[in-house]
């Protein structure tokens, strides 16, 4: 999975060729780490079309600001340098996937 941080995030997600799903996580946060094996799978079942990335939200603050998130864990999937959905609080893999669908 793609770690971004303030200096790689405009080249890695604003000017990528495939969609991203950016994750918006902290440390400190439980359901976070509870989704971390389930974007492992689908960046693993959907990497062909799909890059998944996550941003450790207390390391870079401007990005969680510039973006409106306002709760960990926060997924903004990312086409073309535009947010095109925003999935906020853990969900089940056949969620994400449902709320996702049709967009990668």
């Amino acid at each position: 999975m793609l770690t971004l941080t303030t200096a790689n995030f405009d080249d890695r997600v604003l000017r990528a060729d495939k969609p991203v799903l950016v994750e918006f996580w902290a440390d400190w946060c439980p359901p976070c780490k509870m989704i971390a094996p389930i974007l492992e799978q689908i960046e693993a079942e959907h990497g062909d079309r799909l890059t998944v990335a996550k941003l450790n939200g207390d390391e870079h603050p401007e990005i969680v600001s510039r973006y409106g998130v306002l709760g960990f864990p926060t997924l903004n999937l990312f086409q073309d340098g535009k947010v095109v959905r925003q999935i906020v609080g853990a969900k089940p893999k056949r969620r994400l996937l449902a709320d996702l669908d049709g967009l990668f």
